[in-house]
């Protein structure tokens, strides 16, 4: 058990927004079960949140994998009352070119792994009469983005999703909200030419890339009681990159 505190289950949490996201819930007083892909990942997590949480394996896209791990976390810690559904996978591609493994596998990963995930998590949050998801979307899920039509495909699903699971629960004391992150600083984003950063800079009306904590920050408020009355919205943190 982690005492008192309630427990909040963070997927991706071994770097980038997933990482920024679990440190920020344990600062804020959650016991964060963060997870990873790996079992060298999930070390990463439990060293990195040390008393403020642990780290366990988890692939979404294995069904049979998330109900055991979900059993696990729920003997071994509690009932998580917190879901934040951030891990995610691109397998970009022009769509004349893009395979039906990559179309297949980014929706697998991205949409049906938050199904697979949130369902068994629904009856914990029920019996308590309160809880909180938040879902990672993207701004892409907006905006489009050529070459990833799989991707924005599963970020607009999320949205319709995170619309759809509010109404289903509010009655419950349960908030369900999404955060679609625009240009941020992640492993990801580094990879990309120097004249392709600048572009996106010069079109973000902040004039500056969003960093990891920019989006934790919101989550950390979508979690906590001053965000009690808010439930099926969208927030962007895009710095001015898409307004809409």
């Amino acid at each position: 058990m982690a005492d008192d505190r309630r427990i909040a289950l963070v997927t991706g949490a071994s770097r980038g927004i997933g990482k920024a996201i679990a440190a920020r819930l344990a600062a804020d007083g959650l016991f964060v079960v963060g997870t990873a892909t790996s079992a060298e990942g999930a070390v990463a997590v439990a060293d990195e949140l040390a008393a403020g949480g642990t780290g366990v394996v988890l692939r979404l896209e294995d069904e049979s994998a998330v109900g055991e791990t979900v059993a696990d976390i729920q003997s071994r810690y509690g009932a998580p009352l917190v879901l934040v559904n951030n891990a995610g996978v691109t397998r970009d591609n022009l769509l004349l070119r893009m395979t039906p493994a990559q179309w297949s596998g980014v929706v697998d990963a991205n949409l049906t792994g938050i199904f697979r995930l949130t369902k068994p998590l629904l009856r914990g949050m029920m019996r308590a009469r309160w809880g909180r998801i938040v879902n990672l979307s993207s701004v892409v899920g907006r905006m489009g983005n050529a070459g990833q039509a799989n991707y924005a495909a599963t970020k607009a699903g999320i949205e319709g999703f995170t619309r759809s699971l509010a109404q289903e629960l509010g009655s419950r004391g349960i908030t369900v909200n999404a955060v679609a992150p625009g240009f941020i600083d992640t492993d990801m984003t580094r990879e990309l030419a120097e004249s392709q950063r600048q572009a996106m800079v010069e079109r973000t009306a902040l004039g500056r890339i969003g960093t990891a904590e920019d989006v934790a920050a919101v989550v950390g408020f979508l979690v906590g009681e001053g965000a009690a009355y808010i439930t099926g919205e969208t927030v962007h943190v895009n710095g001015g990159l898409y307004a809409g």
